[in-house]
Order: C-alpha cells, then sequence, then structure tokens
C-alpha cells in the first residue's frame, strides 16, 4: 500500500491569519486585491527575515569547513593532533564533572535544604522516604519528557556504542541522564556519580569527533579519551581512568591508543586536583608487612572467596529486583515512587550510613568504628538499595555502589575474625580497602582498573600484594557461579553480546584462501639464474616459489641468495635456479590465518607458498604483508550480525581477490 507524506500542520498564528484573509476576499474585488498585497507583504518580509538570518549562519559554517579542512591539511601528524585533542577532551570533562557535582549540590538543596529550612517538620530524617520518592519520580520525568524510551547512555550502553555504532553519542539524552542522575543522587539515591561522569567525558569525546568529522576508529579512540578522563575527574585517579577506559571500551591494553587516553586522564585529573585539591580520597592505617601470618596468608583468601560470593548475589539481585519491579508496577512514575519509598525508608533504617558525605558516598569511618555484623547488615542494603534505586527508574553509576559493598564485606569478614580471634590484631579498615579491589573487579569485569583504583584512592602500597590475590580469587569465583557481571549482564538482557576482536581473532577465522595472491611470481627449477634476476629484479615479492616441469612445487628462492649470486660474475652464468632454491613448509588454502603466523614465526620466514593437496601443485603465495591487509581490512569493515544477538564481530565472508594463472 503506497503512503502519502502528510503535509506539516501550519501553526496557530498562521492559520488565524488564513481565516482572517479569507473573510477580507469574501468582501469583494477590493478585498481581494487587500489580501493579496498582505500576503505578498508578509512572503517578502519573511524571505528577508531568512536572508539575515540565515547568511551568517551560512558565512560561519564555511568557515568552519575551512578551518577543518585546513586542520585536515597540516603537516602535523597523526599522533600530535590526537594528543591535542585528548588535552581539550581531559580540560573539557574535568570541567564537565565540576558543573555536575554543582549540579547534585543543587538537587540536594531542592529535594533536602530548601524544605527543612521553611518546613520545620521535613527536618525530620522521618520524612527521607517522601523526599527521596520525589526525587526519583522527578528524574523520571526528565528521562521521559527529554529522553523518551532511552534506557541507556550508562557505562554499559557507551560499551555498546562504542563497539557496534562507532561511538556516537545523542546528546540531548547524554544531557538528560546527566540531569536525571544528579537529581537521584541530591535526592539520596543509592548509586554512584563515576558512571554519569565517564559518559559526560566520553560524549564530549563523540561531539567533538562529529563536529570535525572524524573517522570511527578516531571517534572511538576520541570517546575512550573521554571516558578516561570523567572516571579520572571523578575519582582523582588517572591511571585508573586510563586502563578503564582501555580495558572497558577497548577490550585491550592497545597501544596506539595508550597516549591519547593516558594524556587525556591525566589532564583531567590535574585540572580536578586545581578543584578539588590533591589528597587521598581515603586516608586509612597502614597494613604493615610485620603482621601475623594469618593475617598475611590467610585472611587474602578468604577475603577473596567472600567477595567473589558476595558478587554473585550482588549482580543476582541488581537484576532481579529490576525485573520485578518493571514487571509488577507498570506505570513509571508509580514505579519510582515506590522504589524512591523503599530507598528512603532503607537510609532512614541505617541512620544515614548507606550514604556516605561527598560524592562517594562511602562513610569511611564507618569500616573502621562500627560492630561488625553490623556492616554485615549494610552489605546486604546497599545491594538492595541500588537495586531498587536503578531499578525503578533511577539514574546514576554502579562503581561507587560496588566500592561501599566492597568495603563492607572487608571490614565485616575481618571485624568478625578480630572478634573471635582478639590476639591476632587484625585491622578491619585496612582490610575493607582490600575488597574493595575484589567486589569492584568481579562486579564490573574490570580487574585492572580495581586495582590501580583501590591504589590510586587509599595511596598505600603495603595494599597491593593482598589486594592483587583478593582480586583474582574475587574475579574467579564470581565467574564460576555468575556468568555476568552488572556491564555485562546489562547487555545481554537487551540481546546484545560484545566481543572485542584482536588481531588474533581475525586471523583464526579467517583462510590461506581470503588472503593469498593466486598469481605470483613463479621461476622454474632449471631456469639460469642470471636469466631470472633481470625477470625477478623489481619484483615486490620477498621470496620467489621454484616449480619443476609439471608445475609441483620444489622449494623456494630467497631474495638474499639471489642477491649473493649476482656478486659473484665468474660463477653466475653456470648457476641454475636449482642450485640455490631451499625446502620450505607449505600451506593450503583451507590453513587458518593464524596458523600460517606461527609457521612463519617459527622459521623467520616473510612468506609460504600455497599448493593443492595431495598434488603438490603450485596454486599461490601468501606474504605477511597479505596478513596485515586482510586483518585491517577485516576490522575497518565491521559488519554487524544479522542475528537478534548482535556479537560485534563481522560475518565469516571470504575476501575475494584476483585471481589469475599460477605462473608468469
Amino acid at each position: 500500500m503506497n503512503r502519502t507524506t502528510k503535509p506539516p500542520r501550519p501553526r496557530a498564528s498562521d492559520r488565524i491569519l488564513n481565516r482572517l484573509l479569507r473573510r477580507l476576499e469574501a468582501l469583494g474585488p477590493w478585498g481581494q486585491r487587500s489580501a493579496y498585497t498582505i500576503r505578498s507583504v508578509l512572503v517578502q518580509t519573511r524571505r528577508q527575515t531568512r536572508r539575515v538570518t540565515f547568511g551568517p549562519r551560512r558565512t560561519a559554517l564555511s568557515g568552519w569547513d575551512d578551518l577543518i579542512d585546513w586542520v585536515s591539511t597540516t603537516a602535523v601528524s597523526e599522533n600530535a593532533l590526537l594528543l591535542v585533542f585528548a588535552v581539550i577532551i581531559g580540560i573539557g570533562a574535568a570541567l564537565g564533572i565540576v558543573v555536575f557535582y554543582k549540579l547534585i549540590d543543587a538537587s540536594y538543596w531542592l529535594f533536602v535544604s530548601l524544605p527543612g529550612q521553611n518546613v520545620e517538620a521535613l527536618k525530620n530524617p522521618v520524612y527521607r522516604p517522601v523526599i527521596t520518592a520525589l526525587g526519583f519520580m522527578a528524574a523520571v520525568a526528565v528521562m521521559r519528557r527529554f529522553a523518551p524510551g532511552e534506557d541507556g547512555i550508562n557505562v554499559p550502553d557507551l560499551k555498546r556504542r562504542v563497539a557496534q555504532d562507532g561511538g556516537h553519542m545523542p546528546m540531548k539524552a547524554l544531557g538528560a541522564r546527566s540531569l536525571a542522575s544528579a537529581i537521584t543522587l541530591g535526592a539520596g539515591g543509592s548509586v554512584g556519580s563515576e558512571g554519569p561522569a565517564a559518559v559526560v567525558g566520553g560524549g564530549l569525546g563523540s561531539y567533538l569527533s562529529r563536529v570535525f568529522r572524524f573517522s570511527r576508529d578516531r571517534t572511538r579512540l576520541l570517546v575512550s579519551a573521554g571516558t578516561a578522563a570523567g572516571i579520572s575527574a571523578a575519582f582523582n585517579a588517572p591511571l585508573a581512568g586510563a586502563f578503564f577506559a582501555l580495558e572497558e571500551l577497548l577490550g585491550g591494553l592497545h597501544v596506539r591508543a595508550f597516549p591519547t587516553v593516558v594524556v587525556s586522564s591525566v589532564t583531567a585529573a590535574v585540572v580536578s586536583q586545581a578543584v578539588f585539591g590533591v589528597h587521598p580520597a581515603f586516608p586509612i592505617p597502614v597494613l604493615h608487612p610485620s603482621r601475623s601470618w594469618f593475617e598475611l596468608l590467610a585472611l587474602p583468601p578468604l577475603l577473596g572467596v567472600a567477595c567473589g560470593l558476595v558478587t554473585v548475589l550482588f549482580v543476582r539481585s541488581y537484576f532481579g529486583i529490576g525485573k520485578a519491579m518493571r514487571e509488577r508496577v507498570k506505570h513509571p512514575g508509580l514505579r519510582a515512587a515506590i522504589g524512591g519509598g523503599a530507598v528512603g525508608l532503607l537510609v532512614y533504617a541505617s541512620g544515614g550510613l548507606l550514604l556516605g558525605p561527598g560524592h562517594l558516598s562511602i562513610p569511611a569511618e564507618v569500616f573502621s568504628g562500627t560492630a561488625w555484623w553490623i556492616v554485615l547488615a549494610l552489605v546486604f542494603a546497599k545491594i538492595i538499595a541500588t537495586s531498587l534505586t536503578l531499578g525503578s527508574g533511577g539514574s546514576g553509576g554502579l562503581f561507587a555502589p560496588a566500592l561501599y559493598v566492597g568495603a563492607a564485606t572487608g571490614s565485616a569478614l575481618a571485624g568478625a575474625l578480630a572478634w573471635a580471634m582478639p590476639s591476632l590484631q587484625i585491622t578491619p579498615a585496612a582490610w575493607a580497602f582490600v575488597a574493595m579491589g575484589g567486589v569492584v573487579g568481579a562486579a564490573t569485569g574490570a580487574p585492572i582498573t580495581a586495582v590501580l583504583l583501590v591504589f590510586e584512592l587509599t595511596d598505600d602500597y603495603a595494599l597491593m600484594p593482598p589486594l592483587l590475590l583478593v582480586t583474582g580469587l574475587a574475579l574467579v569465583i564470581a565467574r564460576r557461579y555468575e556468568k555476568d557481571d552488572l556491564y555485562s549482564g546489562w547487555l545481554r538482557r537487551r540481546g546484545i553480546v560484545l566481543r572485542h576482536e584482536n588481531e588474533r581473532d581475525v586471523l583464526s577465522r579467517l583462510h590461506v584462501r581470503d588472503a593469498c595472491d593466486m598469481a605470483p611470481l613463479v621461476v622454474r627449477e632449471h631456469e639460469r639464474v642470471e636469466t631470472v634476476l633481470a625477470r625477478v629484479a623489481f619484483a615486490a615479492q620477498p621470496m620467489f616459489p621454484v616449480v619443476d616441469a609439471n608445475g609441483k612445487l620444489a622449494g623456494i628462492l630467497p631474495v638474499g641468495a639471489l642477491a649473493s649470486a649476482s656478486r659473484q660474475a665468474d660463477a653466475l652464468p653456470m648457476l641454475l635456479v636449482a642450485d640455490l632454491a631451499v625446502s620450505t613448509p607449505a600451506v593450503t588454502l583451507d590453513t587458518p590465518l593464524d596458523d600460517v603466523m606461527r609457521r612463519m614465526g617459527a622459521r623467520d620466514l616473510a612468506a609460504l607458498p600455497v599448493v593443492a593437496v595431495p598434488s603438490g601443485q603450485l596454486l599461490g603465495l601468501i606474504t605477511r604483508a597479505h596478513l596485515t591487509r586482510v586483518v585491517e581490512r577485516a576490522m575497518l569493515l565491521e559488519r554487524p550480525a544479522a542475528a537478534p544477538v548482535a556479537t560485534g564481530v563481522p560475518h565469516e565472508v571470504p575476501y575475494e581477490l584476483p585471481s589469475g594463472t599460477h605462473q608468469r
């Protein structure tokens, strides 16, 4: 069925004017002439207005295009250009975080301070559930008004956009999510500020890439740099920010991306330190190596297992409570009110211990002077409060709640052991921050980031050995009983499974037929070397396959051997190709490219001949240059899967290379 496009509906002012002009035309010929004159004047006025309005805009845009073209034609290297943008993104992301914190303060003033100043009864903490419920409803209203139907714009969604959409971020939805996160945090939601901070930084990188019309690969890099800057500014942790972007967004420690990401992260940390000061976020007791054998050898494995099990509980509760809220309460506003009220009740029941001072929301003093069984109760209360906050429509990050849950787990376990065995003199506060890394690494799937983050937050080298052990064990235990972390689970429940491909992945799924030269320059074993030299002098091949009279592979003729023979003027006329040929392994058209790479590396070969099995007929030649070219092309095409579950891995479609004869 053909569909016709409906004309745009006239504005209310135009409809009123048209009705008046029609009535004027009905009065007679003079009315028709008057109506025609009025319409003509209006048309000319609007045309002149558009000329005045859009003329300067077109001039500015053309000047901007000239600037972009000039930048692209300068002699500045790509690395230098990327570093300049890294500095710009680092500064912009850090200033964006400062503004975001001001929004949180404004939200707290609006929902907590202002009502308490004007209504005496609202100073009582018992009204916390009402205030939190109103805040959640406001956050949901912001998202429904400015980003309807958008449930992403968080860290896992950022990972998806980097892997599948080339790093494109919708700026309007990003602004709405940032405002909703500030409202949620100010109203007392159990979330963190680092998730919105990462998204703000990544959005800045995406925006600059679109403005300068950069490629998808460069956009991904700048989005990752912005994400690193956001984490760095939020936690005053440049190393953790850089490795978070490399580990989570890019899927590995890419050497080419490292300078840009690190420069952006360090720049953001410098700006953040200029605003918030230079000091560790959590000054804690030092864990000296002279402690008892139990505290240094037995407690870290116990803590690693406990952190892994708590992570499993955290992940399952987060997704289970969110699913139950969506299924049982359909209306978003009512769901936000119920969730906000429940979170407010938990915060009130905890005496405010679930939400600490500052943007990290982790009251460090709770984990040193509170009874272990109270801290253990806070573990479960924090998991429930965080799950309710995000499951009911609130916005925010999961890093800070994971830090809190980890710290409470470590403090509770160490405190219980200190209570049971007081002679060991265990320090619960120190082990609280060791357990931070365990839960964060297992809950987010970023163990390197977790270790670096805790180290930069505490500035304590003595924590590193037990921190590494606890984080590694927690990750193993968590993946043994729960395949998802907080980020991958969010994506998988939306039909998205991300897999960051590296060169080895591409090589393993492609074969020789996808990359080899089917028409290489070939020599025969009975030819004279003097004749061959003139024929292969300017060939680009690193070696030349040698065939017998039947076209079967007889060996290879290295370029080095030809060069040595050319300098022996007296012996050159008598040399045959068979005298210089050497034996070599061969591959078939079905050999995987990663196997080809291993065989080349084992013998330090620059190329391998391709033969038919079992005849031994020469079919072609595959070189290291072919492998590099096919990997670059495969990772550039990025063809998305057609199945409902997007893997982020291109389809296994062979590359059509020119075909030709086997000999020249």
